[in-house]
């Protein structure tokens, strides 16, 4: 499978297309180089393909600061990419688009946080899903797209979005960090 063929059935030349695939590659970089440092087996196609295209239900939300010109939500982006890589016949991606946000959203998350989200627990479960998530919170689709974040930077954001997220944060980081 190439996951470039689904962003280019979905992401016509431009802006948005750039920042989507500059944002993916580098999760990608990231997820595999933490993944080889645990020395964790794992399958390097599958975390390929789920980095590439974690992102992919971008276009549909209202995100103007990163050309995204849709209707929906952003915090919605991951369940919409899941939608579209099921409709694509690939139910095992879709899970990294369901799983990447924050640190995994819990049903607790989404219903205490009045998020506009079905109320079921959207974890990273298997290793591959949680080094996608993990990577994702090193880079911005805004600004300086191609500067990874620092470590305290991302624990600080992982901390505004409260205990939970954080100490789910520092299990990934206590799992790939280095």
């Amino acid at each position: 499978m190439n996951p470039y063929s689904i962003i280019e059935k979905y992401y016509p030349e431009g802006k948005l297309r750039d920042i989507l695939i500059i944002h993916s590659e580098l999760v990608r970089d990231k997820a595999l180089e933490s993944l080889r440092h645990s020395g964790l087996s794992f399958d390097e196609s599958l975390v390929v393909n789920g980095a590439m295209l974690h992102d992919i239900g971008i276009f549909l939300c209202d995100a103007p600061g990163i050309e995204c010109q849709g209707t929906e939500p952003y915090i919605r982006h991951g369940l919409l990419g899941g939608e579209i890589l099921r409709k694509e016949g690939y139910p095992e991606l879709a899970r990294f688009c369901e799983r990447h946000t924050g640190a995994g959203l819990t049903a607790q998350d989404i219903i205490s946080q009045h998020l506009p989200l079905p109320p079921v627990d959207m974890l990273p479960e298997t290793i591959e899903e949680k080094a996608v998530c993990y990577a994702d919170k090193f880079y911005s689709k805004s600004g300086d797209i191609t500067k990874e974040k620092s470590l305290s930077k991302v624990i600080s954001s992982m901390d505004h979005h409260g205990e939970d997220t954080l100490n789910r944060f520092m299990e990934l980081h206590h799992l790939f960090g280095y």
